[in-house]
């Protein structure tokens, strides 16, 4: 069972963003793909600690964007994913549009399928928006390189145009 200290998702500018993106999601607007080819090229990933490549091989298909899946419906997904100093995100794959908002400010490195290495500053309610089109992907992992704890809530929207990736009922949220 997974043990969590949730963010309050019930505070009203969470509910008014999530309703908001989902009536936005309804018109379906054109959209630039952020889709990230992976690499077959070992020297893409020359600059990666050791084992990291592997273990993003076989995790290639995880579909658990967050640390857990607090609700679903059969529209969206919405994940809390908590990041400590020092801790690194599994590595996981996004398939349809989703965006995500941070909570805290901080400081991370992503590593793509496509053996870029980004450092980021992310700063408290930064909000970013996502975009895949049929067969598209971003597989990626984020690590903490701050001191302060990460903490995003993910909307993961299921109506786009790739089928929706599983995710493990141990990653769903339990009732108390």
């Amino acid at each position: 069972m997974i043990t969590h200290h949730l963010l309050d998702l019930t505070k009203p500018w969470v509910e008014i963003l999530i309703s908001k993106e989902i009536q936005m999601s309804d018109t379906k607007p054109k959209q630039s793909s952020q889709h990230k080819e992976t690499s077959t090229d070992p020297a893409a990933f020359a600059q990666w600690p050791a084992g990291l490549r592997e273990e993003m091989l076989e995790n290639a298909n995880n579909g658990c964007v967050g640390s857990i899946l607090v609700s679903e419906t059969d529209r969206v997904r919405i994940w809390q994913f908590r990041i400590g100093p020092g801790e690194r995100s599994p590595f996981h794959r996004h398939v349809n549009p989703y965006f995500w908002t941070i909570f805290t400010a901080g400081k991370g490195r992503a590593y793509f399928s496509s053996g870029e290495i980004r450092d980021v500053t992310f700063y408290e309610g930064e909000t970013m928006h996502f975009y895949y089109g049929p067969g598209e992907y971003k597989l990626h992992m984020v690590e903490n390189t701050g001191d302060t704890e990460l903490q995003f809530c993910t909307v993961e929207f299921l109506d786009g145009t790739n089928e929706p990736l599983p995710v493990p009922d141990e990653i769903r949220m339990s009732p108390k």
